[in-house]
């Protein structure tokens, strides 16, 4: 297992393009100088030890030294130690509806966004608890199996929008199914479902599949995310927004939020419903009721000391940088006569 402690310091690799551009133009302009000061053959034999082949060397070796460099202050850390570490906490899954209807803007920016930001500050108050993630739309996704690594999660979490899934719609049996499946078959009372949705479905399966999760202990608390009166789908192209969606007949769609089927799903499913607001999606009183289930001790393995390896990059470094310093643009006259390098001015 690996680390690295400072990634802040990637950022310096973006330089080495632009080091690269620059040792180019730098070489196009010494190759138009030196042909306006006369014919390329007559500009070689006037100074015979220059090479090229000699200073694309030393560019070649100061950039893997400063790339050296870069990684030794991210400082690269390897695991050394692995423990078992045992916490207690609930088995959570998040559905999150990512079909266009989410980009509807009676919450700010968009009904998906303030969900994603919601979640986003959820998952830093988590401690102990494991956390999954699917998408849905027309179809339901495993985006992120149950874990423990909240990092990865927000980084999962970020990748969501309405183009992750092909399939437009709003199929919330599908995504409690999907989401059922994700748990251990362990039994017990710490399996919860968080359904994030505008609830656009009027499927008597999400119902079903709803009760048949309640049947197997699994917790479902719904958050209806969007108005009852309804608002138009925005058209957004790069950011921009180009219009309305329009149905068969040119009419403008309008998305509403189906809060009576949320409430059904949240009683056959043990759980709660909350009406999102501008103020408050509602996550808190979610994981209240969530917070009633029977806690189960869970066992993680993981690297709890870790040992720093930049003094490897770093010589690395330094000893590439030095060689850089010691060759020579010149050519010796005892390279010159076994042509190690060659001599032509380019």
């Amino acid at each position: 297992m690996f680390k690295f402690e400072h990634t802040i310091f990637f950022y310096a690799f973006a330089a080495l393009p632009v080091m690269l551009i620059l040792v180019m133009l730098y070489f196009v302009s010494r190759k138009k100088k030196l042909k306006r000061l006369g014919d390329a053959n007559l500009i070689s034999g006037l100074i015979p030890y220059s090479s090229r082949r000699k200073r694309i060397v030393k560019v070649v070796l100061f950039l893997s030294g400063f790339s050296s460099l870069i990684i030794a202050l991210c400082n690269l850390q390897t695991g050394s130690k692995l423990t078992e570490v045992k916490r207690e906490g609930a088995d959570l899954i998040v559905c999150i509806d990512v079909s266009n209807s989410m980009l509807a803007q009676d919450l700010s920016p968009n009904r998906l966004t303030r969900a994603k930001y919601a979640l986003e500050k959820m998952i830093d108050g988590l401690e102990g608890d494991r956390l999954g993630l699917v998408v849905f739309a027309g179809e339901a996704y495993v985006q992120l199996p149950i874990t423990t690594d909240y990092s990865a999660a927000k980084l999962f979490l970020e990748s969501i929008g309405p183009g992750i899934v092909p399939v437009q719609g709003t199929n919330i049996a599908d995504a409690i199914k999907k989401a059922s499946e994700s748990f251990s078959t362990d039994e017990g009372k710490n399996r919860a479902i968080i359904l994030i949705t505008d609830g656009e479905n009027h499927d008597s399966e999400a119902i079903q599949a709803a009760e048949e999760a309640g049947k197997k202990g699994i917790m479902i608390s719904t958050i209806g995310i969007g108005s009852a009166n309804g608002v138009p789908i925005p058209i957004l192209e790069n950011g921009v927004m180009k219009g309305y969606r329009k149905d068969k007949e040119g009419q403008t769609v309008i998305t509403k939020l189906n809060s009576n089927l949320l409430k059904t799903i949240a009683s056959k499913g043990n759980g709660v419903f909350v009406q999102a607001s501008q103020a408050d999606i509602g996550l808190g009183a979610v994981l209240d009721k969530i917070s009633e289930l029977d806690k189960a001790q869970i066992e993680n393995k993981m690297y709890t000391d870790y040992e720093d390896q930049f003094q490897w990059f770093l010589g690395l470094a330094l000893i590439l940088f030095f060689i850089e310093f010691l060759i020579s643009e010149r050519v010796s006259e005892w390279f010159k006569k076994i042509n190690l390098y060659g001599n032509a001015v380019k």
